[in-house]
């Protein structure tokens, strides 16, 4: 478990936005992740990295445990977790993660 924690610590801190999702940027495999990327995708982000956590029941569950978040998408922005996808619609609408994705 403890490996686990440390790959997704090295994940988070190494890459500037990276979503941990179901599915990938290109096919999503539920409509919360899907609307994910696509909130990420409007606020301009690039080199947006992103974690299929299908692939891996460890990370899936490792990251749950990482942020002490229940749900997937988590979305990490600068190696601080930021929220899953209501909190990142709610700060799309407000404008506050565009500048927090170009900043």
């Amino acid at each position: 478990m403890s490996d686990v924690h440390t790959w997704i610590q090295d994940t988070v801190t190494k890459n500037r936005i990276v979503l941990f999702m179901k599915g990938t940027a290109q096919f999503p495999q539920c409509g919360f992740s899907g609307r994910a990327v696509q909130i990420l995708k409007a606020c301009g982000a690039e080199n947006l990295v992103t974690v299929n956590v299908l692939e891996d029941a460890e990370v899936r569950q490792g990251i749950k445990d990482f942020s002490n978040w229940p749900t997937i998408p988590q979305l990490y922005i600068g190696g601080e977790f930021i929220g899953g996808s209501d909190i990142m619609g709610e700060m799309f609408e407000s404008g506050e993660l565009k500048s927090l994705v170009q900043s």
